[in-house]
């Protein structure tokens, strides 16, 4: 049977991508090794967090699957930094490993224009550098006009525990043994990067009494702006906080030899997580620091395994057994499920259009941790995109590129695509110029337009997000008109709350620009008819109004040099006076306006110079 879309690997960047095409009413097959692991949690039992957490309601807000599906499985959920300002805030939660897979899968079973093919694919059919389909390792080919290859960790998977490494994947399947070969034959460079992942212990075997409760929040929060609520917040299941010891760092320093990263192994090439680093990397690189805290977190309510968050190790098993007695509370801890690494193949990303589409072979598209990437987020919002792009170039349309001030989502691909990655890259807000534009809040209000007008937002979803806008502009307008006097009890009021009493009326708004007044102080002086997720806005945008027009001001300078596009054609080893370096990362990531190449590491703005006037002299480029 032919395809116009094939989705290669069922994690989360495969289920998005095949989602995203099919509602697209193309026909899509997703293809996967294993039927029972779509939608797989193999690391962390959590959703969100970090800068993450933000992406997920970006997923939300385009009309991808991730943030509804997290709200059905939800254990506990907490909203990150919720002293901090709403720049850093982000939501985590902890899923059910058994809820969210199954939900996803439903999901996927649902929907009309997909099929579930399990099988491996071992090769691509490609004729003239375009893609035709796949060849699966039966030997069966199928057709297609497009291919989004999301293969996650499974590319040559080696699991690495002590001196031992098995060719499996992350469950003891069986990996992808040909494909990276096969994508190197075709021109691709692969480069070999490594992950891990802690113990799971049993819950009855933890003493609990010496550890700190880890609850949920006690207000209601959702991933998806359909707002509905899945879960009890008196019924969230707790996470417990420990800390590593002096016996703990000292088992792992007398034995690091036994690591498969400290010598263990000879031939790891591998390159691990810097910002999700094993704890045997925490203690050599970290020596000065006296402890590590570990979080352990509830995987289902279905069994009883704990994961233990921030241990992943590839010791032996047997030290692995005494590293874990030495935490408090674990004494005694029964180990279910022993740590390991995980080393598998990726396709080096500045391979790729900001598209996701490969620049060296046409309707190939690459998503997910294929493309150096970690985190469920990370890879969902990928697939979300090539899944969008692939159905996008059948159909003859500009393909979606989210800009960085746009969203995190444009943020991780140009970061990609032009800077290429060294390890397996998380995104941080830290990584974001515009993170206060950038929020988890509007979200919807950032991209939701972009979402109904690709048809994958639900028209009475949009209808509300209109809702929404005019509602934001009423309250502003109800807080301009509405004004308090000097009074007795007003001023008294003012004083409780640490702010200076008034002399004249003060319109509602300008009091609301105080530093120290909140919209729960308003309310003290005047009901407000609007719900709480339009307060939120309207507070926001009023109280960080300076901050949020100086970045909108930066972040128009950037779109200046982003419309400064880059012929495809240029030779850069023929432009003279470029630095050998300029010309060599030119050459490779192949930017498409002055705004990419100035973020390509090693190009400097010297040679941005040169190349304008290049570009001006040559090609009609106006500088």
């Amino acid at each position: 049977m032919n395809y116009e879309i094939i989705v290669v690997g069922g994690g989360h960047a495969g289920c998005e991508a095949a989602l995203a095409s099919a509602r697209k009413n193309h026909k899509t097959l997703l293809v996967t090794g294993n039927i029972k692991n779509i939608a797989d949690m193999p690391c962390n039992p959590s959703i969100g967090g970090s800068a993450k957490g933000i992406v997920v309601r970006e997923i939300d807000a385009l009309g991808g699957e991730m943030g509804r599906n997290a709200d059905k499985s939800l254990l506990q959920i907490k909203m990150l930094n919720n002293k901090k300002g709403p720049a850093v805030q982000a939501l985590r939660a902890q899923a059910d490993k058994i809820t969210y897979p199954q939900e996803m899968l439903k999901t996927l079973q649902n929907e009309s224009n997909l099929d579930i093919k399990e099988e491996l694919v071992k090769d691509l059919i490609v004729e003239n550098n375009v893609v035709k389909g796949v060849i699966l390792e039966n030997e069966e080919r199928i057709s297609s006009k497009c291919v989004i290859l999301t293969t996650g960790t499974y590319m040559k998977a080696d699991i690495l525990v002590g001196s031992t490494r098995h060719r499996e994947g992350p469950h003891g399947e069986k990996p992808s043994n040909y494909l990276s070969e096969n994508l190197e034959r075709l021109g691709f460079t692969i480069k070999r990067l490594k992950t891990g992942t802690p113990q799971r212990i049993a819950k009855d075997s933890i003493d609990y009494s010496v550890l700190k409760m880890e609850p949920g929040d006690d207000c209601y929060h959702t991933f998806s702006f359909d707002n509905k609520i899945y879960y009890d917040k008196e019924k969230q299941v707790p996470c417990y906080l420990t800390y590593t010891t002096d016996e703990t760092h000292k088992i792992i320093r007398e034995n690091l030899n036994k690591s498969s990263m400290y010598g263990g192994l000879s031939d790891i090439r591998g390159i691990g997580p810097r910002y999700c680093p094993s704890i045997e990397d925490k203690v050599v690189r970290f020596a000065d620091k006296e402890r590590h805290q570990l979080f352990l977190e509830p995987e289902s309510l279905y069994y009883d395994d704990i994961y233990l968050q921030g241990f992943s190790t590839s010791m032996p098993h047997e030290i692995q057994e005494q590293m874990v007695h030495s935490l408090p509370g674990l004494e005694n801890a029964k180990i279910l499920k022993y740590a390991y690494a995980i080393e598998y193949d990726a396709i080096y990303p500045t391979q790729l259009k900001q598209s996701l589409e490969t620049k060296l072979i046409e309707n190939l598209f690459t998503a997910g941790q294929i493309n150096g990437t970690s985190g469920y987020e990370e890879a969902a919002c990928q697939g979300l995109i090539a899944g969008i792009n692939a159905a996008l170039k059948i159909e003859n349309r500009e393909p979606l590129i989210l800009k960085r001030n746009e969203a995190y989502i444009g943020v991780l691909i140009d970061d990609l695509v032009t800077k290429g990655i060294r390890d397996p890259y998380r995104l941080l807000t830290s990584r974001a110029e515009y993170r206060l534009l950038l929020r988890s809040d509007n979200a919807d209000l950032r991209l939701s337009k972009i979402g109904y007008d690709l048809g994958l937002l639900p028209a009475e979803r949009y209808k509300k997000l209109e809702s929404k806008k005019q509602k934001i502009e009423e309250m502003l307008e109800f807080l301009k008109n509405n004004k308090i006097t000097p009074k007795e009890e007003i001023n008294n009021k003012l004083i409780s709350f640490n702010s200076s009493p008034i002399k004249d009326g003060i319109k509602l708004y300008d009091l609301l620009r105080r530093p120290e007044i909140r919209m729960e102080h308003i309310k003290e002086f005047i009901d407000i008819p609007f719900d709480e997720e339009v307060i939120e806005q309207v507070e926001i945008n009023i109280k960080y109004e300076g901050y949020i027009k100086k970045e909108e001001k930066e972040a128009e300078k950037m779109l200046t040099l982003e419309n400064k596009k880059i012929p495809e054609n240029i030779d850069y080893y023929s432009i003279h006076n470029l630095a050998s370096e300029a010309k060599q990362k030119l050459t490779e990531v192949k930017p498409t306006s002055i705004g990419q190449a100035l973020r390509i590491s090693g190009v400097n703005p010297a040679d941005i110079s040169i190349l304008s006037i290049y570009l001006k002299k040559n090609h009609n480029y106006e500088s």
